[in-house]
């Protein structure tokens, strides 16, 4: 009996040691003195060219001034600034010359920040009295703002069905981005033809379809910025894109006669068809016409009788004007001479007569004094 109130009295002393140990530690702790450090933001986001203020407060119930000490955080951490209050010790590194400002609650101003600034700062704040030295952190993030964005595309016209056509979202400056589309002011999401690549910045249009006409433009933001591009029209044709050179863009008149002069030889007969049985003239006139051999001949005197300009109007209606005046007459003087014998005697009149001066055989094919006359 008494060997079993010998054992449990020493259990109970062991048993109650180890609660009087930290009890006593507990009593000392608060006895010495100490440096608490507190902060409002433990993120703080800056811009390139601004400033970052990493805010901080201590207390201590010493008189002593504090040793402030700020680090970035790396791999080996960078001493930015130590002071003993505001005034600062030693000399500061080359990048954080004039660029820091320290404040005696331990608070440190950054000034035209670069994207080296960024990162985690820890401050340490001890005072000679205080046993305990406070320690805190907090996370700087510094970017570059977005500049305007805008949306490329090879072209704004597509052949319908055409597969995987992009447009790029693109912008000269920013940092940490992300991006968005919009097609006719809504939202675009991955869908099954259209798909965002992984950073969503390209947008492909795997099969393009009539419902792909639409307007569309891109969003671009950080943490500190946000821009969107202006709309791009997208038009997709079901059938063969028409394209119009610049030239005929400004003057359509004179592609038409371009592609008019440019006709096969035999072309004009049938011009001349069209307006002889305008004017009334007798089917028979159009058989007089010569053979598309004689029309290699004169372009230069055609065109003086019927002066082809890109000014007005199709050169068929100057036709027709002639052809009101008189019978029209072949390019040569031979074709016309021709042309009259070939006329039945009753199409013959004295509206005929005024030309035959202009007519002499005397005079040879081709001569200067023939030209003249033909102005």
């Amino acid at each position: 009996m008494k060997a079993e109130k010998e054992a449990f009295s020493w259990a109970s002393a062991a048993f109650a040691a180890p609660l009087l140990l930290i009890l006593a530690v507990l009593i000392h702790s608060a006895c010495v003195q100490g440096v608490n450090i507190t902060s409002s933001e433990t993120l703080i986001r800056g811009t390139v060219g601004g400033e970052a203020l990493l805010s901080v407060r201590y207390s201590s119930t010493s008189l002593d001034p504090p040793v402030i000490k700020w680090q970035l955080k790396r791999d080996k951490p960078v001493t930015v600034v130590q002071s003993i209050g505001t005034e600062i010790i030693g000399n500061l590194r080359p990048e954080y010359r004039d660029r820091i400002i320290v404040f005696e609650n331990g608070t440190l101003l950054l000034h035209n920040l670069r994207l080296s600034d960024e990162g985690t700062y820890e401050v340490e704040i001890s005072i000679t009295d205080d046993t305990f030295t406070g320690e805190g952190s907090i996370d700087l993030t510094v970017d570059e703002p977005i500049s305007k964005p805008h949306v490329l595309m090879v072209t704004s016209t597509v052949l319908e069905l055409t597969e995987n056509f992009t447009l790029n979202c693109t912008h000269d400056t920013g940092t940490k981005t992300t991006y968005g589309w919009a097609k006719g002011g809504h939202p675009l999401l991955n869908e099954t033809r259209l798909l965002l690549s992984s950073d969503q910045k390209i947008l492909t249009i795997t099969r393009v379809q009539m419902v792909d006409d639409d307007v569309y433009s891109c969003m671009v933001e950080n943490p500190i910025s946000s821009m969107r591009s202006l709309p791009v029209k997208l038009t997709v044709y079901n059938d063969v894109i028409p394209i119009m050179t610049d030239h005929e863009r400004r003057n359509p008149v004179s592609l038409y006669i371009l592609k008019e002069k440019d006709s096969p030889p035999g072309e004009p007969a049938s011009t001349c068809e069209t307006c002889s049985s305008i004017s009334g003239s007798p089917p028979s006139y159009s058989s007089s016409l010569p053979p598309p051999s004689d029309l290699l001949e004169p372009p230069a005197r055609s065109s003086r009788r019927y002066p082809r300009t890109s000014t007005k109007s199709p050169p068929h209606h100057r036709r027709r004007k002639g052809h009101s005046q008189s019978p029209p007459a072949p390019s040569s003087p031979h074709n016309r001479e021709s042309g009259r014998v070939s006329q039945s005697p009753a199409s013959s009149s004295p509206a005929r007569k005024p030309e035959e001066p202009s007519a002499s055989p005397q005079e040879p094919k081709g001569s200067p004094k023939t030209k003249m006359s033909m102005h």
